[in-house]
């Protein structure tokens, strides 16, 4: 049997609310998917269309959350390499190598390679770029439902100008990162 390779990769380190989603893949070489690349690069219709064969076709997937009380807890580093691991370890059957998108990466229990621009390069990272992406992307949109005063539907979090204006306007709420600079900032103002 081939040693199998898993592909890492996050989505929502930048934003000032939601969690960090990190998600890891396994591709099954038989069943090659078309069109994968830097989930940046896609459209979302591109990625809501693969993200569904990705999860057909791969031989293990797994996606893990980490959310704001532990991003401010111990750092957005620590919080996407643990979410790493987390994804990582949650593949069955266990991947012998872990390609991961970036130039840093946690301990594992297997090989770990990084690849600067991997989700470009390395198909197995894209896909987990889309299933991180739109996993994400489909979160901030509901919790857009329950915090519409943010508009978390349109920026999904990162700090744009209409998020800043809304979090100067609101305050923070549960979703955002107590430890990023606007949001610590806007608490200072007496908001919350």
């Amino acid at each position: 049997m081939k040693s199998l390779m898993a592909g890492v990769d996050e989505a929502g380190r930048g934003p000032l609310a939601g969690p960090v989603v990190v998600a890891a893949v396994i591709l099954d070489t038989d069943k090659p998917i078309d069109r994968l690349d830097d989930s940046k690069k896609l459209s979302e219709k591109q990625r809501e269309a693969l993200f569904p064969r990705i999860m057909k076709k791969a031989l293990a997937y797994s996606v893990v959350e980490v959310h704001a009380e532990e991003i401010d807890r111990i750092n957005i580093l620590q919080a996407t390499m643990l979410g790493m691991k987390r994804a990582v370890e949650c593949l069955s059957p266990a991947p012998a190598l872990a390609l991961i998108d970036g130039n840093r990466a946690p301990q594992l229990g297997c090989e770990v390679r990084t690849i600067i621009h991997g989700d470009s390069l390395e198909p197995a990272i894209s896909a987990a770029s889309i299933l991180a992406k739109v996993t994400r992307d489909r979160l901030m949109t509901a919790m857009h439902l329950q915090y519409p005063q943010y508009g978390f539907d349109r920026h999904k979090g990162y700090p744009t100008r209409e998020h800043l204006s809304r979090l100067a306007e609101h305050g923070p709420c549960v979703l955002h990162r107590r430890s990023f600079a606007p949001v610590r900032n806007a608490m200072q103002k007496g908001l919350l």
